[in-house]
C-alpha cells in the first residue's frame, strides 16, 4: 500500500495546516527546558543580574561555609560565593560548548560533502580521516593539545571540536548519500543545473537539515566533554569559574565540602538535559515538517 500526500501542490498555508492537523503543544518538560535556556543565556549575557555577591571577592571570614540563605550554594575556601561563581562561569562554558560544535560541524560538514560527492580518490581520502578520528579518543587528543598550546578554553574548543567532528560527519555524508540520487536531483540535473546550483540549492538544505538538531544536542554533550577534561586538569586554569574548572578546584574538599562538587555538577547535567530536550523537540517538529 503506497501512501500519498493529502497536501496537494499549491496549497494555502491554511489548507496545509487543517490537512496536517495542529501542531502538538510543548509539553512541560520542553517548556522548563526552555525556561533554563533563558536563564542560561541572560548568564552568559548579564552575569551580574543574577549573582548576588562579586564571584571574585575574597572573604576569608566565609571559607567553606555549606549551603544556606545567604549563600544558596556555599562557599569556597577563599569565602567567595560558589552561586555567584557558577553564573559568572556560564559565558565561558557555553562559549566552549557553542565554539566547540561550530568547529566540529564546519569540519563535518566538509568531510561528509567530500565522502558523499567527490571523485573516488577524495571520497576513500575522507572516509579513512573519519575513520581515523574516531578511533583517536578525545582524551587523549585533549592530552595532546594541551602538551602543545597549554591549558586554556580555546585547547578545550579545538580538542572536543575534532574529537565530536567524525560523529557529525558520518550524519552529514549518510544524508548526502541518500540525497543524491533522489528523483528531484535527477530532474534537475536534466533540466541543465550546474553542479554548484544542485548542491547549494538542494542537496546541502536537505541533507544539512538533521544537523540543526545534531548541533542542539550537542552543546550540552561538549559542555559535559569540557567539565570531565577540566576535571582532569586539561581545562581552563584557576581562578576562571567555568564550570569544570569550578568542579576540578573542588575534588580535594569532597569529603568536607561537599556543595562545591555537588552543585557544578548539578547545573552541568540540567544544562545538558535541557539542550537535549530542546534538541530532541526540534526533531520532532521537523519530522512533523516533513510528512
Amino acid at each position: 500500500m503506497t501512501l500519498t500526500n493529502p497536501v496537494r501542490p499549491g496549497a494555502t498555508p491554511e489548507v496545509v495546516a487543517a490537512v496536517r492537523g495542529p501542531r502538538p503543544r510543548p509539553s512541560p518538560g520542553v517548556l522548563a527546558a526552555g525556561v533554563v535556556l533563558v536563564l542560561l543565556a541572560v548568564a552568559a549575557i548579564a552575569p551580574n543580574l543574577l549573582a548576588p555577591y562579586n564571584p571574585l571577592a575574597v572573604d576569608l571570614d566565609a571559607t567553606l561555609q555549606p549551603p544556606s540563605w545567604s549563600h544558596p550554594f556555599g562557599t569556597d575556601l577563599s569565602g567567595r560565593d560558589l552561586l555567584s561563581r557558577i553564573i559568572a562561569g556560564t559565558r565561558q562554558s557555553l562559549l566552549i560548548g557553542l565554539g566547540a560544535v561550530a568547529l566540529a560541524s564546519v569540519l563535518a560538514v566538509v568531510l561528509g560533502l567530500a565522502a558523499g560527492l567527490s571523485g573516488r580518490v577524495a571520497h576513500v581520502l575522507a572516509n579513512r580521516w573519519i575513520e581515523v578520528m574516531f578511533a583517536f579518543p578525545t582524551v587523549l587528543l585533549g592530552l595532546l593539545l594541551t602538551s602543545v598550546f597549554g591549558p586554556g578554553q580555546y585547547t578545550l574548543i579545538l580538542a572536543i571540536g575534532i574529537g565530536i567532528a567524525p560523529g557529525y560527519a558520518r550524519i552529514v555524508r549518510g544524508q548526502v548519500l541518500a540525497v543524491r540520487n533522489a528523483p528531484y536531483i535527477e530532474a534537475a540535473t536534466a533540466l541543465g543545473h550546474s553542479r554548484g546550483r544542485i548542491l547549494l540549492q538542494h542537496i546541502a538544505p536537505n541533507a544539512l537539515r538533521p544537523m540543526i538538531v545534531t548541533v542542539t544536542l550537542g552543546v550540552g554533550q561538549a559542555i559535559i566533554w569540557a567539565s570531565g577534561l577540566a576535571y582532569l586538569g586539561l581545562g581552563v586554569p584557576p581562578p576562571a569559574p567555568e564550570w569544570g574548572a569550578l568542579l576540578d578546584a573542588g575534588r580535594t574538599y569532597i569529603t568536607v565540602a561537599w556543595w562545591l562538587e555537588i552543585f557544578p555538577g548539578l547545573v552541568i547535567v540540567v544544562v545538558a538535559l535541557a539542550f537535549t530536550t530542546v534538541g530532541r523537540h526540534l526533531g520532532q517538529r521537523l519530522e512533523g515538517d516533513r510528512r
